[in-house]
Parts: C-alpha cells; structure tokens; sequence
C-alpha cells in the first residue's frame, strides 16, 4: 500500500500503519476478533436508520481505487 500515516487501532488504540498489515484497520487479529465479538453481543450499534438522504453526493464520486484507501488523517 502507499505510505499512509499512523492510525489508531479501533481496538486497543496502538498507533500504527495498520492498513499495511493483512488485519487492517486493527493491530491484530485478536483486536479484530474483540471488535467482532463486540458487534455480534450487540455492544456496538448503529445509532439510526441510514436515511437516502445520509449518501447524497456519493453517487457523484468518480470510479477508482483511491475509494478503498481512506485518508488516515480521517481516522484520527
């Protein structure tokens, strides 16, 4: 991957260039289980309804692989 900044894991917080790795966006795999774990005992949640109105613009964004490589100063 190109040389993306150091983002926080979602799991324990470590500073790193995780999308680097084969467990990205987390530090590892057992950060990654816990995340799971945490979805499927309903700890995390979306919080509402995704409206239409929450993709407005999206469908204008041109075709291409920049869309897979999210800027790590947004995940900040």
């Amino acid at each position: 991957m190109a040389n993306l900044k150091a983002i926080r894991c979602p799991g324990c917080g470590k500073r790193g260039a995780w999308f680097e790795d084969e467990f990205g966006p987390f530090c590892s795999k057992r950060c990654r289980l816990i995340d799971l774990g945490q979805w499927l005992e309903e700890e995390h949640a979306i919080s509402e309804p995704l409206r239409p109105d929450v993709f407005q613009g999206y469908d204008e964004l041109p075709p291409g692989d920049y869309l897979d490589q999210p800027d790590a100063d947004d995940l900040r």
